[in-house]
């Protein structure tokens, strides 16, 4: 969370001319709910296999497409494998310092309960195995803006050969 999944995933597919799928987006469409009210109201493994339905969905509704996933989608070897096996694993990845200064107080957020900088340390730290695991380029975003990043990410994972509207 805080990363830019959803502003550098939107820049990416806007620059190579593919469709985007915003997980979070997919499940508000699918359920009427959001990711946290899922949590708070059915549990974490309900929210996983949710998050595992509109990942299957996304991956499937268009051959060229830019997905960016929830964060805690790592959590489900089903969902790990979908990555893997579906296209490059793109991880952007920032120090836990620019993930606590990008949520704040984590307002609709209930994993980060009342100190947010301990839970995202703990969010991150239990599941760095899983996202060094699956992904093929670590982008860190620390201090880089999403135009730039987006750039990086065109560059990393060679779209830049399909690229319709890329500017340097």
């Amino acid at each position: 969370m805080g990363v830019g999944k959803t502003t550098v995933g939107r820049m990416v597919a806007a620059k190579v001319g593919w469709a985007f799928f915003d997980s979070d987006d997919q499940l508000l469409a699918a359920t009427g709910r959001t990711a946290p009210e899922i949590l708070v109201d059915e549990g974490d493994e309900i929210l996983r296999d949710l998050e595992c339905r509109v990942l299957t969905e996304a991956i499937h509704a268009h051959p060229s497409s830019v997905i960016a996933v929830a964060g805690g989608v790592v959590l489900s070897e089903t969902s790990r494998t979908l990555l893997i096996e579906n296209g490059a694993v793109v991880w952007l990845r920032a120090s836990v310092a620019t993930m606590t200064q990008r949520v704040g107080a984590g307002e609709g957020r209930p994993r980060l309960g009342t100190n947010p900088e301990a839970a995202i340390r703990q969010l991150y730290e239990a599941r760095l195995p899983m996202y060094e695991l699956i992904a093929d380029v670590v982008i860190d975003v620390d201090d880089r803006a999403p135009d730039a990043v987006s750039n990086r990410v065109i560059e990393a994972t060679r779209l830049q050969d399909r690229v319709t509207k890329y500017e340097n």
